[in-house]
């Protein structure tokens, strides 16, 4: 994904560990003799922020470098920002980008 983005032309983005469950609804493991439901999976959220007219080329990035065609592939969410504003500069909105 990270190779993906860098050929969409995305020049930062950011990355959280997270937990979470979808369709696979955790799992039991066994640790020293004794069973436990794993209720959360650990999960990767990319993050990225972009114009409008580039969230589609982007989304299809990630979509094609991270489809491996088995449950837990992951989704892509877009979103509207309402307003950006770089802190160091103050730029705002697209040339904050």
């Amino acid at each position: 994904v990270k190779e993906a983005l860098a050929t969409a032309g995305v020049q930062g983005f950011t990355v959280s560990q997270i937990g979470g469950f979808g369709e696979q609804q955790g799992h039991a493991e066994v640790y020293r003799g004794a069973r436990y439901n794993v209720d959360f999976l650990e999960h990767l959220r990319v993050e990225v922020v972009t114009s409008n007219e580039d969230s589609s080329v982007i989304a299809q990035s990630i979509v094609s470098a991270a489809c491996t065609g088995t449950v837990g592939d992951g989704i892509v969410w877009i979103l509207p920002l309402d307003s950006v504003i770089h802190i160091r500069d103050g730029k705002e909105d697209e040339s904050a980008l």
